[in-house]
């Protein structure tokens, strides 16, 4: 079923006019149930003591230790009765306009593939591993589903601003790699970060990145790596401080000053943040897991 690429810039053959296709659970191979198995098992074994009371929950909720990759009708009727969130079938990566017009009406979207098994520990592209194993428990969260939401009414505005280059740095320190306090400490909650096997180490362990307290206006002008582990995390109090944040800021006026603000490189510390864990940098650039 895997391609070698899934970035497309036109809806393929079958796809509908909003770029969603059937998922085909049927034509999952053997092989690539068991690939999902065993990704599944081995993250999950991780993840007890380092994921987000909200990320296990959901993980529980939406019963996704079931063998094989989920049945993605199945897993949105569940996840509906939740939040009002589905999960929808994708060929690959979908455009800007495409992907907040879903996630503003509570759809998630997902990549149909999954990964050949010699690319457990690296995948460029996000597969139905990533997106679901890593962005679906968190959307069984009232309080972190509602965030999504208004993530992609923000996209949508956004776009007309000039201004996706910050709302996408947003998405990419929470969403994908965020990091959240609770009571034993820090845990992960960010997609890139549980469906790591990796990442999620590092993210907690590792004394190389900062971990540094949740600004919107400094993580917006932070640049990121795509293909690296993270050098700068940044940790929320909570998600309901997240959605607030989201929802009572007029972006703006924001955007306005972002542009006229430098953009702060990977791994810097500038003198108004406050300082978790400074990091050490002893990491050697290299090529994370996804």
């Amino acid at each position: 079923m895997a391609e070698e690429t899934h970035v497309l810039d036109r809806p393929p053959p079958g796809a509908a006019a909003d770029w969603t296709v059937p998922q085909g659970w049927h034509r999952y191979t053997a092989a690539e149930h068991a690939t999902w198995d065993t990704l599944y098992a081995r993250q999950s074994r991780l993840l007890p003591g380092r994921a987000s009371a909200a990320y296990l929950r959901g993980l529980d909720a939406l019963r996704l230790s079931e063998r094989g990759i989920p049945d993605f009708e199945e897993l949105s009727d569940r996840l509906e009765a939740l939040t009002g969130w589905r999960v929808v079938a994708v060929p690959g990566l979908v455009p800007d306009a495409v992907f907040f017009d879903h996630m503003a009406n509570r759809r998630f979207v997902a990549g149909n593939f999954i990964r050949r098994p010699d690319q457990l520990d690296y995948l460029q592209e996000p597969d139905v591993f990533h997106d679901v194993f890593g962005h679906v428990p968190m959307l069984a969260d009232p309080v972190f589903a509602d965030y999504a939401a208004a993530y992609g009414r923000g996209g949508q505005r956004a776009m007309g601003m000039d201004a996706l280059k910050y709302l996408t740095r947003l998405y990419w320190y929470t969403v994908e790699f965020g990091l959240i306090e609770e009571a034993g400490g820090l845990r992960i909650y960010g997609s890139g970060i549980v469906s790591s096997f990796a990442e999620t180490r590092f993210a907690l362990d590792d004394p190389s990145p900062n971990r540094l307290r949740f600004d919107l206006a400094r993580v917006m002008r932070t640049e990121y790596r795509i293909n690296d582990f993270q050098q700068n995390y940044f940790v929320v109090p909570g998600y309901d401080e997240l959605l607030r944040v989201t929802v009572e800021t007029d972006f703006a006026p924001l955007y306005e000053r972002l542009k006229a603000s430098p953009d702060i490189p990977v791994a810097e510390i500038v003198p108004e943040d406050e300082v978790l864990t400074r990091g050490t940098q002893a990491y050697v650039r290299g090529r994370a897991a996804a």
